[in-house]
C-alpha cells in the first residue's frame, strides 16, 4: 500500500528557513539604511547649493550680501528691529516669490500681520536626515518652520552692539546685523570662506547669558578654547534654557538661523568641576549637545555665541563655501582651520587639503 506524500515543512526545516531569512535581513538592512542615508545626504548637499545660488543672485541683484538682521539703536538699546533673517530675504531667489511678496517687511517678524509666512514649512531649509517634523509649535511665537542650515556669523563674537567702544571692531564673518558686504571683499578667497553649514533643529540652547565684555573687544577669545572656560568673560548670571534653537527659519538671530566656529562640528560640552562657570550643570563624565548665546542681538547684545554646526550624517557636516560649492567636513577638523573658514579676510593660510 502506497504512503500518502507528506505536505508542508517539518519544524526543523521551518526553523532553518526562518534563520536564513533573518540572516538575509541582517545583511541587507544596513545596506538599505546606508543607501537611504546616502540619498538624504545628496539631498542635503543639493539644498545647500540652492541656498548658495540664491545668495549669489541676491548679491548680484542688490550689490550686497543680505544682512542677518536690520536694526537701529544706541549702545545696547534697540530702537527698532524687524527680525527678518537671511532665509527670508532670499525667498524670491528660491522660487518662493509669492511667500516673499506676502511678507510685511515694515512690520516685525512676530506681528500678527506676519503670522502666516514664518509658519510655512520649506523643504529646502530642512535636511532630510535632521527631522521629519518641519514645523514647530510654540505657545508664544505660534507655529514656525524649522531649519537645518545656519549662516556663518562669526567665531565667538557675533555682534558687539551699537556701543561706541566697539566702533573700531569690524565683523569678520560673512554675515552680521546691518552688515553691507560684497563677495569681492572676501580676500581670503571664496573657496576658503564658509557661508553656511548644517545645524540641528530643536537644538538645546542657553541664551541671554550675562557674558561680560572682554577687556579688549577687538581680540575675542580663541575659538580653540571652550566658551565655558574663556578668560575675561566676567560674571555669568542665569541664562534662559530653550529647546527651540533653529526652529524659525524667518528669524535672523544667530541662535535661529546662524552658526559660529567657536567649537568644531558636533562638539559636546563635557561635564567637569566648574564647567561653564556654573552656567552649565553637568556631572563629571556627562556630555551635552548645547549651544551657548550671550545677550541676543534683538535684546541689544553684546552677542557672543557658541552655536555649533551639527548634523545626523556620520562623522561630519556639509558646508557651503563662498564659491557656491559644498564640502563634507569631518568633525575632526582642526579648530584653527575651522575658525579660519569663518573669516572673510583673516589672512590665514589654509589649503583645501586642510579641510
Amino acid at each position: 500500500m502506497l504512503r500518502a506524500k507528506r505536505a508542508g515543512l517539518t519544524l526543523i526545516e521551518l526553523l532553518v528557513v526562518v534563520t536564513v531569512i533573518g540572516l538575509l535581513i541582517a545583511i541587507l538592512l544596513p545596506a538599505v539604511q546606508s543607501a537611504r542615508e546616502a540619498a538624504r545626504r545628496v539631498q542635503c548637499v543639493n539644498n545647500l547649493k540652492q541656498l548658495g545660488l540664491a545668495v549669489h543672485l541676491y548679491e548680484n541683484g542688490y550689490s550686497t550680501l543680505p544682512p542677518s538682521l536690520c536694526m537701529s539703536g544706541i549702545g545696547y538699546s534697540i530702537k527698532w528691529a524687524g527680525g527678518w533673517g537671511i532665509h527670508a530675504r532670499i525667498l524670491s531667489f528660491l522660487e518662493q516669490g509669492p511667500l516673499f511678496d506676502a511678507t510685511n517687511w515694515s512690520s516685525s517678524l512676530i506681528s500678527p500681520a506676519n503670522s502666516t509666512v514664518p509658519a510655512t514649512a520649506i523643504t529646502t531649509f530642512v535636511c532630510p536626515s535632521d527631522t521629519s517634523y518641519t514645523v514647530y509649535e510654540d505657545s508664544i511665537q505660534g507655529t514656525t518652520g524649522v531649519t537645518s542650515y545656519g549662516w556663518c556669523m562669526g567665531n565667538w563674537l557675533v555682534w558687539p552692539g551699537f556701543w561706541q567702544t566697539y566702533s573700531a571692531v569690524q565683523p569678520t564673518a560673512p554675515f552680521a546685523p546691518n552688515l553691507v558686504r560684497r563677495l569681492s571683499s572676501f580676500t581670503d578667497g571664496l573657496n576658503n570662506t564658509m557661508l553656511a553649514s548644517e545645524v540641528l533643529s530643536r537644538q538645546s540652547q542657553r541664551v541671554d547669558c550675562n557674558i561680560g565684555i572682554p577687556a579688549d573687544p577687538s581680540q575675542p577669545p580663541s575659538p580653540s578654547q571652550p566658551p565655558g572656560k574663556m578668560p575675561d568673560l566676567g560674571p555669568q548670571s542665569s541664562c534662559v534654557d530653550i529647546l527651540s534653537g533653529h526652529t524659525s527659519w524667518a528669524d535672523g538671530g544667530v541662535n535661529q538661523t546662524g552658526m559660529t566656529s567657536a567649537l568644531t562640528p558636533n562638539s559636546q560640552f563635557n561635564g567637569s568641576s566648574g564647567s561653564m562657570g556654573g552656567v552649565l550643570s553637568l556631572r563629571m563624565g556627562q556630555k551635552a549637545h548645547l549651544d551657548l548665546v550671550g545677550i541676543r542681538e534683538m535684546h541689544g547684545g553684546p552677542t557672543y555665541a557658541a552655536v555649533t554646526s551639527r548634523s545626523n550624517h556620520h562623522g561630519g557636516v556639509n558646508v557651503l563655501l563662498g564659491d557656491g560649492s559644498v564640502r563634507f567636513l569631518q568633525e575632526s577638523v582642526a579648530a584653527p582651520v575651522w575658525s579660519a573658514l569663518s573669516t572673510v579676510g583673516g589672512n590665514e593660510i589654509i589649503s583645501s587639503g586642510d579641510f
